[in-house]
């Protein structure tokens, strides 16, 4: 193949030539200006097509945001947003013990078990894949609120970590704990 032609879109175009082009440096130089403009669109297109499915939108979050009435937080980080808007899509429906999973299964650390006290009007959230508060917890709450019906309260209970679990770590794993990981310091 021609020396010089750098795109992938360029080396393509080279193999539609005859021969003898191949080591024109003229039809090299055409051939990689012209394909390194396909890549480039090739990229743009992608691009855009990734704004169409929330789990990959980057700036066009905030569209997603308006459509479903989420107020536009562009100092949180993407996957957090992404969360949010994923679990006001899923929770559409009658409300059920799976809907409220798949919800807090939307989020980072979301995996969660529910249980429901109907004499009390009345269901538990508690989070059993993280330690501590999980990320994001504010927009799990309000998703859940939103979704519960009004005359059940819901209540959220996290896992710490316990004695044993912290009397088998070493100076070097507790320090890499917050201390929320430890102790209820924050209400839920």
């Amino acid at each position: 193949m021609s020396d010089g032609v750098t795109s992938a879109s360029g080396r393509r175009i080279m193999t539609y030539l005859p021969g003898y082009y191949a080591t024109s440096r003229i039809m090299s130089a055409i051939a990689d200006a012209q394909g390194t403009e396909l890549d480039r669109l090739q990229r743009a297109l992608d691009e855009i097509l990734d704004q169409f499915f929330v789990g990959t939108a980057t700036w066009g979050l905030d569209v997603w945001e308006k459509e479903f009435g989420i107020e536009t937080d562009a100092s949180k980080p993407l996957d957090q947003r992404r969360s949010y808007l994923i679990s006001k899509i899923r929770g559409t429906g009658t409300v059920t013990v799976e809907l409220l999973k798949s919800i807090g299964e939307s989020y980072a650390n979301g995996k969660i078990e529910v249980t429901q006290q109907p004499a009390l009007y009345r269901f538990t959230v508690k989070f059993v894949d993280s330690v501590g508060l999980p990320p994001n917890l504010d927009d799990l709450k309000a998703a859940i609120e939103e979704v519960k019906p009004a005359h059940l309260e819901v209540q959220y209970a996290y896992r710490y970590l316990t004695v044993s679990e912290v009397n088998q770590m070493t100076i070097n794993q507790l320090q890499s704990h917050p201390l929320t990981d430890f102790a209820p310091f924050l209400d839920g």
